[in-house]
């Protein structure tokens, strides 16, 4: 899930990662190298060029305030061309993202909170709208048709989680919990794309908005998880709430067929979900009640082992050492994650609180030595 949700903006903008603008092109030569450099500080936002080269576009963004930061670049609907979280202080970050001519918002977030500080942009010329490779129109079908797979999937398993809760049984709820939510952490970024419905099913009680009331505005599988674990208990409210949750759920299984995805937003994505795993399960701050963390970390690596496979015909001939290295951070980690493996056979894990702290660094240390190579496939597929 996202950290913190994205307030909707009728006018222009919110954020999440993997969609990102259809076509190809030569890169960009929107800076000196090629780069459009974004500053971001506690109450800035600088961009080097309000104005670049449609086409493969680089966004080099450096932190120099004093607080973790994301940037996103956003459609004028809503919707979403790119980001990067989780930017710390004095840190920089790379971005490759494929973007049509138009107009764009790059937003930095100081906090990930809030609605972020904004500059308008555009993208100009003819780039973005090449012929793309074979290889990597075919991976950009088959991608289409796994998100769509596993949205397909979640539904019923969601379903039966749901129709747990409303008949009161809290234990078949816990035991349904963790599967319902195991489409949705593969395909993450593309969930996430569709601003208004990741807030409703996914935020955690301290990702609301100032102002947000969590008995009021607080919905999804976390606020579900709480009253399971937390209060052991299931209420008329959460039963409306298991209804509320299939709704939404089933908006996103229609909408998610029809995402904008692209060679350098899958590769954007995949290292996202790995993002996802550094901040969210490797801390336990995810499942914070239900401890399920390594359902949902298995289900991240699998998600961006899938879009880096799918690349992996148009990586291997443009950084073949690239592709070597993360084939091996990918078994190393799915090693690691194996140890805990309570069934072999199945998807079920160690409930995370059992983990021990030189256990989680452990783990960290393998998401780290794959999130760095990871982080470069996005230009390696845009070669």
């Amino acid at each position: 899930m996202r950290r913190v949700p994205l307030s909707v903006l009728a006018a222009a903008s919110v954020v999440a990662a993997l969609t990102a603008v259809t076509g190809c092109a030569e890169k960009s030569d929107s800076g000196g190298d090629g780069a459009v450099r974004v500053t971001a500080t506690d109450s800035k936002c600088e961009v080097s060029k309000t104005e670049f080269p449609a086409g493969k576009v680089q966004i080099d963004v450096e932190n120099k305030g004093s607080k973790v930061t994301e940037l996103y670049v956003l459609f004028p609907d809503d919707r979403i061309v790119t980001e990067r979280e989780n930017i710390g202080p004095g840190t920089k970050a790379s971005i490759t993202a494929e973007i049509k001519a138009g107009d764009y918002e790059i937003v930095c977030k100081p906090g990930m909170k809030g609605d972020g500080i904004r500059q308008q942009v555009k993208a100009t010329g003819q780039g973005g709208g090449e012929k793309r490779s074979p290889e990597a129109d075919a991976a950009v079908a088959a991608y289409r048709q796994y998100v769509v797979a596993q949205a397909e999937e979640t539904l019923p398993k969601a379903q039966v989680f749901a129709d747990a809760v409303k008949a009161g049984d809290v234990e078949a709820a816990k035991k349904a919990y963790a599967p319902s939510r195991i489409g949705w952490e593969r395909t993450e970024p593309v969930a996430e794309s569709f601003g208004d419905i990741d807030p409703k099913v996914d935020v955690r009680e301290d990702g609301l908005e100032a102002g947000q009331d969590p008995a009021k505005d607080w919905t999804g599988w976390h606020r579900l998880e709480k009253a399971l674990w937390a209060d052991n208990k299931i209420g008329d409210e959460e039963k409306k709430l298991a209804d509320t949750l299939i709704a939404d759920l089933t908006e996103w299984q229609k909408k998610v067929g029809q995402a904008e995805i692209t060679p350098t937003s899958m590769a954007n994505g995949a290292k996202e979900l790995l993002d996802e795993v550094a901040t969210g399960k490797v801390t336990g701050e995810e499942e914070r009640y239900s401890h399920t963390d390594l359902v949902d970390f298995k289900a991240n690596v699998e998600g961006a082992q899938k879009a880096y496979e799918l690349l992996k015909p148009v990586a291997s001939k443009n950084d073949p050492a690239l592709t070597k290295e993360l084939d091996t951070q990918f078994a190393a980690l799915n090693v690691l994650l194996d140890k805990y493996r309570t069934d072999p056979a199945g998807y079920e894990f160690t409930s995370y609180d059992k983990v021990g702290e030189p256990e989680r660094k452990e783990l960290s240390d393998g998401v780290n030595a794959l999130a760095e190579p990871l982080s470069k496939l996005a230009a390696a597929v845009a070669k």
